[in-house]
């Protein structure tokens, strides 16, 4: 069961993004508005994707805030 772990993995990928009003509370860079894309992956085959939005920082890459 130890071995399944590490057979699947999730990334997450900006697909476009437009700047947004506000800072980043944690190192105080701007904002932007990004369409994300997250897929499931097992054995590297995709099986499962989502789109959603986040608010992002764009200096330190921080998701502020997403809306799924």
């Amino acid at each position: 069961m130890v071995c399944f772990c590490f057979l699947v993995d999730q990334t997450k990928q900006v697909c476009k993004s437009k700047p947004a009003a506000g800072t980043c509370s944690r190192c105080g860079g701007g904002a932007s508005v990004a369409d994300m894309k997250t897929a499931t992956r097992f054995c590297f085959v995709p099986f499962y994707w989502k789109n959603w939005k986040a608010i992002v920082c764009t200096f330190c890459g921080a998701i502020l805030r997403s809306y799924r």
